[in-house]
């Protein structure tokens, strides 16, 4: 069965990258689904066109390109992906019977986060989130936004209430990162940790202090 992972429209689309080449390098499949709103910030971010009909083309270049935005830092096989319509409210993840593991929203944007602690499901991305809570599935909210107004402090709430995992898209420093993309794997790390999924992304905490620092 697949992960549906969801990509709204905040900034933080390295973060979704990395969520979905960690997927696919632990074997699993993913169910993609690529917000309006996450395509006109996939395109400002990276220079990408996400486009439906050239999905794969698209999606294989976004993989392929570093947190920095060097393009070909990494090999990826997307043969793993389905890719659904945010406007097709009618594909499979957007029924219960449709059998997925879970579901992972990378980046959650505010509007995001309020559709769906509202339940108000006006696109395949809020609907497959309505539906895995409604499921009783692992959903994991990776909400990215400062400073967080007491509305999305409460939708945060909701969700919480309801079953979901939030993970703020706050990166930590104790795993020692170097590289921009170290910060960007330690956030897709803790989603996945969430999640249940295995990875490598990021150095975990043994209770060695300074452990973390550069050795010479």
């Amino acid at each position: 069965m697949p992960w549906i992972v969801g990509v709204s429209g905040a900034s933080g689309t390295p973060y979704a990258a990395a969520v979905l080449r960690a997927l696919l390098a632990a074997g699993e499949s993913v169910d993609l689904v690529v917000s309006r709103a996450s395509r006109l910030t996939l395109l400002d971010e990276t220079g990408i066109s996400f486009r439906d009909a050239h999905w794969q083309h698209d999606l294989r270049e976004w993989l392929a390109r570093g947190a920095d935005g060097k393009p070909g830092t990494f090999d990826v096989d997307v043969s793993g992906v389905r890719h659904w319509s945010a406007g097709d409210l009618a594909a499979g993840p957007s029924s219960g019977s449709y059998p997925v593991k879970g579901m992972l929203i990378v980046p959650a944007s505010t509007a995001c986060v309020a559709g769906v602690a509202l339940g108000l499901s006006k696109d395949l991305l809020q609907r497959s989130a309505s539906v895995t809570l409604k499921e009783r599935r692992p959903l994991v909210v990776a909400v990215r936004e400062a400073p967080l107004d007491g509305r999305t402090l409460r939708h945060l709430v909701a969700l919480d209430d309801a079953g979901a995992s939030v993970v703020p898209a706050s990166p930590a420093f104790y795993a020692g990162a170097t590289h921009i993309q170290d910060l960007v794997d330690f956030v897709a790390g803790r989603v996945l940790d969430a999640a249940g999924v295995g990875h490598d992304l990021y150095r975990r905490w043994r209770g060695d202090l300074g452990g973390a620092r550069p050795t010479t």
